[in-house]
C-alpha cells in the first residue's frame, strides 16, 4: 500500500527572479557572443542550451488552492504530495495530478432491495465524504470517485438486507424505527470499504425509505392494521384496570356486596362500555340486580 508523503517543494515567487535573471544572462551572452568578431559556435550553442533549459524549467511552476493537492510522479515513482496552498516550484519533469480536499456529497440513486423480511423497497442514501490519503486515492483505485459511487450503493445495498423496513414489535430495530442507528452503521459500513481509498466518511444517512410500488398499498393496510390491534390492546389494558378500579372502591366502600356472579356480568358490561368502538345504548333496569 502506498502512503502519502509530503513533498516539500520551492517558492515559486522565489525561482521567478531567478529564471528572469537566467534568462537576460543568457540572452545578454549569446546576443554578445554573435556580435564579437571572434565567436565560438561552441560558446554560442552553449548559451542556447541554457535557454532551453531554462525554457523546460518553467514548466516547474504550479499553484495549489485552499483544499486543494498535488500529487507529484517522476517516471511513474511516486514522489510526494503537496498540500500547502500558494505558488510552487518543483521539478519540472514531475507529473502533477489534480485532487481536491474538499468536502464532497454524494447522493446514491434508488436501488430497489429485498429487506429482512423479504419485502422489495426502495431506499437510497447520501454520503458526506473528503480525500485524506492523496497517495492512495491515487494509486490504490482506479478512479475513486466512481469507487466512492459503488461502494456506498453497496454498502446501502447490504444494509437494507439485514433490517426489516418496518419492525412489530418494539425490541427489533427497523429502517423506518431506528435512523439514528441505522445511520450510525451504514457511516461505519461505508468508511470501512472507502478507506483503502484513502477517502474519510463525514456522514452517511438514508433520505428515502418506502416499499416498492408493487406492495405499497398491501403494506400500508398491514401498517394500519398493526396500529389498529396496537390500540385496541392500550385500551384493553385500561379497561382491566378500570375495571378492576371500580372494584376495589365498591368493595372497600361497601356501597354493594357482589357474588361472583354479579362481579361477572358487571366486568362484562363495564368491558363492553369501555373497549366498543361505538357508543353504548343505556339501558333502565326498575327492577333488583338479580332481575
Amino acid at each position: 500500500m502506498i502512503r502519502e508523503q509530503v513533498r516539500s517543494t520551492l517558492s515559486g515567487w522565489l525561482m521567478v527572479p531567478v529564471i528572469l535573471i537566467g534568462f537576460g544572462g543568457a540572452l545578454w551572452g549569446l546576443v554578445a557572443e554573435a556580435r564579437s568578431f571572434e565567436s565560438s559556435p561552441a560558446l554560442m550553442i552553449a548559451w542556447a542550451l541554457v535557454l532551453v533549459v531554462l525554457s523546460v524549467f518553467l514548466g516547474g511552476f504550479f499553484v495549489v488552492n485552499p483544499n486543494e493537492a498535488k500529487v507529484l510522479t517522476l517516471f511513474g515513482k511516486y514522489s510526494g504530495s503537496v498540500k500547502r496552498d500558494g505558488f510552487h516550484w518543483a521539478n519540472p519533469l514531475l507529473t502533477k495530478r489534480h485532487i481536491t480536499l474538499r468536502v464532497r456529497n454524494f447522493e446514491s440513486s434508488q436501488i430497489k432491495v429485498n429487506d429482512l423480511e423479504g419485502n422489495p423497497i426502495e431506499i437510497a442514501s447520501v454520503v458526506v465524504w473528503k480525500v485524506t490519503e492523496t497517495a492512495e486515492a491515487c494509486f490504490e483505485v482506479d478512479n475513486y470517485e466512481h469507487y466512492v459511487k459503488v461502494q456506498s450503493e453497496a454498502a446501502v445495498r447490504n444494509l437494507a438486507t439485514q433490517y426489516p423496513y418496518d419492525a412489530y414489535e418494539d425490541h427489533h430495530k427497523s429502517l423506518r424505527g431506528n435512523t439514528a442507528e441505522i445511520a450510525g452503521q451504514l457511516k461505519l459500513e461505508v468508511q470501512e470499504r472507502l478507506a483503502k481509498a484513502g477517502v474519510e466518511v463525514l456522514e452517511a444517512r438514508i433520505n428515502h425509505l418506502a416499499y416498492a410500488p408493487e406492495i405499497a398499498s398491501a403494506m400500508l393496510q398491514r401498517q394500519q392494521a398493526g396500529a389498529i390491534i396496537a390500540a385496541r390492546q392500550r385500551i384493553v389494558e385500561g379497561a382491566v384496570g378500570m375495571v378492576e378500579m371500580a372494584l376495589d372502591l365498591l368493595s372497600q366502600r361497601g356501597v354493594v356486596t357482589l357474588d361472583n356472579d354479579r362481579k361477572a356480568a358487571m366486568v362484562s358490561n363495564l368491558l363492553v362500555v369501555l373497549c366498543g368502538d361505538r357508543n353504548p345504548q343505556p339501558v333502565v333496569n326498575t327492577g333488583t340486580i338479580y332481575q
